[in-house]
């Protein structure tokens, strides 16, 4: 069969099929993420069916994916609102820090895999998926919540912390000198830097050159500027995403609320595909021999990332449903962690077991923290009722 047909009925085969899934989430009211996730595992590698036709488009369609979740993230905050929640959280972003790196870095250590595979599982289990996230949020209605702005805060924090960690990881994993380390990470601070501050100074002339009162040519121009953006910032060495997110930023007032309506059809069906193709890298082969060390893992930096959350969300003054809400949003992992993975398996620096361990811990990670967001609040309200009934 010609290839492009075969590409356009597998295609639609995974559509459908994510449509369903879709159909599915919303009768049990919950986010769709893990669904998509799971489609993916079965039409991947070792899954039921293996839809290999599709691999070129669905890689493309997942960064776009990312992208448009992140810009319209972007979207719902000021540049103004973004430094005041880093200024308010950037305590909450350094003891994510040391809660998140310390049980990757420890497990790395106790399997033998040394000092560069602790540097590896350290990122692994620090950053939260703010793909994962972004679309959980928007799922359950929680983007205008008082807790949101601590999750975002520190979700920037630690795409700003990758924008110094992954040079530096490229560096040790390349043999490369830690003065080329710096470098590259200065690089990155600074392009991060200019552009937030060009957004803080110049974002209503960016809503200007965008704003169009022709749909079409205003969609055209907020996609084009969003992946020129993404591009850029890659090139860099910054995060595609953190890209995006800042241009979002950029974006105010009425423009900003006509590109979330244009937008909208666009980020659901690119972010499905981003968490598919998650699932179709995954052989379910893999799984069982690392399992019982994933699950171990999971559970630690599952707590950990509550803690995190809990405690930026109590500085805040928030009360205890919010806290749990903000912790229980963290707990995704996802896109950071396995490019980190197949950039260290790549270099050829670390065993192939680990990125068994990385795929097998994310996979975990990326299904229980939308059934967590989801389901950490009537949890929380059957606790407090218990404690409020009187003894008997």
């Amino acid at each position: 069969m010609d290839p492009t047909t075969l590409s356009l009925i597998q295609l639609g085969i995974v559509f459908f099929a994510l449509g369903f899934l879709g159909r599915l989430a919303g009768r049990i009211g919950m986010s769709p993420v893990p669904l998509y996730l799971l489609g993916g595992l079965a039409f991947g590698d070792g899954g039921f069916v293996h839809l290999g036709g599709i691999d070129g488009f669905a890689h493309i369609a997942s960064e776009i994916g990312v992208i448009l979740l992140l810009l319209m993230l972007g979207l719902e905050y000021t540049a103004k609102e973004l430094v005041t929640g880093l200024k308010q959280s950037w305590m909450a972003g350094v003891v994510d820090i040391v809660l998140n790196m310390l049980p990757g870095a420890a497990v790395a250590l106790i399997l033998g895999w040394g000092p560069v595979g602790a540097l590896v599982m350290a990122g692994i289990t620090y950053s939260s998926s703010s793909g994962i996230i972004a679309k959980v949020l928007g799922d359950l209605g929680r983007l205008g919540n008082r807790e949101t702005p601590v999750v975002l805060a520190i979700l920037v924090f630690e795409d700003l912390a990758m924008a110094a960690y992954l040079p530096i990881l490229t560096a040790v994993l390349a043999g490369v000198s830690f003065l080329g380390g710096l470098t590259a990470v200065g690089i990155s601070l600074l392009v991060i830097t200019v552009v937030l501050v060009g957004a803080l100074r110049y974002g209503h002339v960016v809503s200007n050159i965008l704003d169009s009162p022709d749909r079409e040519s205003f969609l055209l121009k907020l996609l084009g500027a969003a992946l020129l953006v993404a591009g850029v910032a890659s090139a860099m060495q910054v995060s595609a995403a953190v890209g995006a997110f800042l241009l979002g930023i950029a974006i105010s007032g009425g423009t900003a609320e006509n590109a979330t309506r244009v937008l909208e059809p666009l980020r659901d069906l690119f972010a499905a595909m981003f968490f598919v193709l998650f699932g179709l890298n995954t052989d379910p082969r893999t799984i069982p021999p690392v399992l019982g060390v994933a699950l171990l893992l999971a559970l630690v930096t599952a707590l950990t990332k509550v803690a995190t959350g809990w405690w930026a969300a109590q500085r805040q003054g928030i009360g205890i449903p919010g806290r749990a809400r903000a912790g229980a949003a963290l707990i995704a992992r996802g896109e950071f962690s396995i490019v980190i993975a197949g950039l260290a398996v790549a270099s050829g620096a670390v065993p192939e077991e680990l990125a068994a361990l990385a795929t097998t811990y994310v996979l975990i990670m990326a299904v229980s923290g939308p059934v967590a967001a989801r389901y950490v609040e009537p949890l929380m309200r059957l606790i407090q009722g218990k404690k409020l009934e009187p003894a008997i």
